[in-house]
């Protein structure tokens, strides 16, 4: 605890000290700081916004919620604070007070891209004929923040395919990914290199070597593969099982993996091509503390006690390896979605943070590509550790599927599994709203109606595309 007086000296630094531990995922500590600043300044609007950004985090919706409600209540034009309590108030389940306060956002900020694409982004959301011409009024207008005018594209984008008028929807949301793109550094070639060292390193006989090296808990789910790939409609349904709590996309297992590559020697991040390779140093008690550091790093995203929960971060996939050591009873699930509905869906969402393969469709195929090698190869080295669900047989044939799942984690059947639509848990992903709904199969084939614009993704993809849904057998 920083001393009274020196606190107040050094309150901005400290605030800013908190949201560099926020947006490192470092939640505990950022409350912490985040409270000693609400300690010299309560009322303080930045202090409480950040505090209620980062309960959001952890789960603590209805507490984020109130302090939005505190600051509105106090200074109620404010644009982006509307926005934040909108986001709030989607993830916890409330959407129609969620559109409110983004059409609140929207008419104090008109030109607030950000604000419409929050309204496409909860899916189910349709926007009215004066929306549509307000978002091309402000493509139109000179000094548009890039920030925002890559929102409006992806927003029209949306907007237009549910006016069914494809080609300029396309058009809206390939001009928002170049835009978006300008900004990445994301190297596909970098990225199947990375893949391709795991290939090489976790061998039957390294897997073997280090078996049950780590620790035992039984406790973690991970849902892994590609974003849009029916990952939050899987954690929903194992969530309404009694003995399971989901929680989020936790960061934990890449934070993990890249303070072991940034302390080897040469090494400054997880990119370094001395990753994986870093791990064959690992002794037994390493492996061990590895799985108990993730299992304490996740404790505070568990609110609920029951015995299980679920990590449902997809880029997890990279690190397969290092999770089958660290946790070796961990239950692993691989969703799988049409390479093209998938790699559609991505393209066509403009992510909070991450996702950086996702703003071009070559990069897309690319990333499919390399994620559907990787996975065969850990169903050759290890046979039977990961359970595949495929999207469309989830679909078409939902209660055999759930009860495989619920085989394959050692859990029994739970009627409430089949109504997860029912279960009022926060959920932050894009798919919040429509895994509050039954499942209906008019999302399977959505992306044919874009077919004649993704020839730069069916060529990335290569044979993985004719094979779909099973897996080829190669190695690149």
């Amino acid at each position: 605890m920083v001393p009274g007086q020196l606190l107040a000296r050094l309150l901005p630094a400290r605030h800013n000290l908190a949201l560099v531990l926020h947006r490192q995922n470092k939640a505990a500590e950022a409350l912490s700081v985040v409270d000693e600043c609400l300690s010299a300044e309560p009322r303080h609007t930045g202090h409480r916004n950040l505090k209620a950004a980062i309960l959001g985090t952890i789960g603590e919706y209805e507490a984020a919620l109130q302090l939005y409600r505190d600051v509105l209540n106090e200074y109620p034009d404010q644009a982006k604070v509307w926005m934040s309590f909108g986001h709030a108030l989607k993830t916890a389940g409330h959407e129609e007070d969620g559109i409110d306060a983004y059409r609140r956002s929207i008419e104090l900020m008109p030109r607030l891209g950000e604000a419409y694409w929050s309204l496409a982004n909860l899916k189910t959301f349709r926007f009215a004929p004066q929306d549509v011409g307000a978002m091309r009024a402000a493509l139109s207008a000179a000094g548009l923040d890039p920030q925002e005018r890559l929102h409006f594209h992806f927003a029209l984008g949306k907007a237009l395919e549910d006016r069914g008028q494809f080609e300029e929807s396309f058009e809206h949301y390939a001009e928002g990914n170049r835009l978006r793109r300008l900004d990445l550094r994301y190297d596909a070639e970098e990225h199947h290199h990375k893949l391709a060292r795991s290939h090489d390193l976790f061998t039957a006989e390294f897997l073997h070597e280090r078996a049950g090296a780590g620790c035992p808990a039984p406790d973690p789910i991970f849902i892994i593969g590609l974003p849009r790939s029916g990952s939050t409609l899987l954690e929903q349904i194992l969530a309404s099982h009694s003995q399971v709590e989901g929680t989020m996309e936790l960061p934990d297992i890449i934070a993990i993996a890249r303070r072991l590559a940034a302390a080897a020697p040469g090494a400054d991040d997880a990119d370094a091509a001395n990753y994986p390779g870093v791990l064959t140093a690992l002794t037994e008690d390493q492996w061990l503390r590895l799985g108990a550091e993730y299992l304490e790093r996740t404790r505070i995203h568990r609110k609920r006690g029951p015995p299980f929960f679920i990590d449902k971060m997809p880029n997890n996939f990279v690190h397969l390896g290092l999770i089958l050591l660290a946790l070796p009873n961990a239950k692993i699930i691989d969703a799988r979605r049409h390479p093209l509905a998938c790699g559609l869906s991505g393209f066509k969402q403009h992510f909070a943070m991450g996702q950086q393969f996702s703003y071009s469709l070559e990069d897309i195929g690319r990333y499919y590509r390399d994620y559907v090698a990787l996975m065969a190869h850990f169903d050759r080295v290890a046979p039977g550790r990961v359970h595949r669900v495929i999207y469309e047989q989830l679909v078409d044939d939902t209660e055999a599927q759930v009860r495989a799942l619920l085989d394959y984690c050692g859990l029994p059947f739970e009627p409430e599994c089949m109504r997860f639509y029912e279960n009022s848990r926060g959920v932050r992903t894009a798919s919040s709203q429509q895994v509050r709904q039954p499942i209906f199969r008019d999302g399977v084939d959505q992306w044919r109606n874009f077919e004649p614009w993704l020839l730069p993704l069916k060529q990335a993809l290569g044979p993985v595309l004719g094979a779909y849904p099973g897996v080829p057998e190669y190695h690149e």
